[in-house]
């Protein structure tokens, strides 16, 4: 058996920060740790130092799709497989980056394009690597929080709301997550999406609604479930409300709905030449 080589997005900090955290903890285990932030990375390893894991760090910002495609040739270079790939990196509906309605480099939508164009990109860039490191696992950190997709106005021009863009995403992360677990062998890639916790106590959340619900314990419970919960072998294609099988928005469900996300984002995410 390959050594278990874990990729986590948005490592640095509220839920990914405490994943990577637990895991480092596991003797024999490889992690490859994602920020945007240098500074945040160097001292996420050094804090990690001492843990019995291999831990790496790598960068890139997912606002931009070159920088999305560079991180997943860097991480082909230096890795033979993954045995998990965390999609956990995300931008909230509010605070700290703004309520307002931003467009990337590339023209997307800032929440559709960190939330959910990112994560389609560098999973199937990957998928290569996940296949080598059978069985392996893709988990989203998704939301209970879904808003339908607007296919005639997928950047928001009109209606704008930094929640109703989150929602949208995040229901575009688990719609396409269902697509790519029809495609794939359960046996070698099992693809699941999770809300993890409500309103936990992360940056994201206080500075967007100023209360929380659920620990960031909670949350980390129920990530580790789909990581690491020998049940959940082979067990592919569906949404959990923390560690229970749930229901998504009936739209994720929907297969034109589903073909019709499928192509917009194949069409957004592809690399120039």
């Amino acid at each position: 058996m390959p050594v278990p080589t874990i990729l986590i997005t948005g490592a640095t900090d509220g839920l990914g920060r405490a994943l990577s955290s637990a895991l480092a903890r596991r003797p024999g285990t490889t992690l490859i740790l994602h920020g945007r932030s240098q500074d945040r990375l160097d001292r996420l390893a050094a804090e990690l130092a001492d843990e019995p894991a291999t831990v790496r760090t790598v960068r890139a910002d997912f606002a931009e799709l070159a920088q999305v495609h560079r991180l997943a040739d860097e991480i082909a270079e230096s890795t033979g497989h993954l045995s998990v790939l965390v999609n956990n990196a995300g931008v909230g509906g509010g605070e700290p980056d703004g309520d307002d309605r931003r467009l990337t480099p590339d023209g997307n939508e800032l929440r559709f394009a960190v939330n959910h164009l990112a994560a389609f990109a560098l999973t199937r860039r990957l998928l290569p690597l996940l296949d080598r490191g059978a069985p392996a696992r893709i988990v989203n950190v998704a939301s209970l929080g879904q808003a339908p997709i607007d296919f005639a106005d997928p950047t928001l021009e009109q209606g704008y709301s930094g929640m109703r863009a989150y929602g949208q995403s995040k229901l575009a992360m688990i719609t396409t997550g269902f697509v790519l677990a029809r495609q794939l062998d359960p046996h070698r890639v099992t693809v699941n999406s999770l809300h993890p916790a409500t309103f936990m106590p992360t940056k994201m959340v206080l500075d967007a609604v100023g209360y929380s619900i659920d620990s960031l314990e909670d949350g980390l419970r129920s990530t580790l479930h789909l990581v690491l919960a020998p049940e959940l072998d082979g067990v592919t294609g569906q949404f959990f409300d923390r560690t229970r099988p749930a229901k998504a928005s009936a739209e994720a469900y929907d297969r034109s709905v589903q073909q019709r996300l499928w192509d917009l984002s194949t069409a957004l995410t592809k690399r120039p030449k």
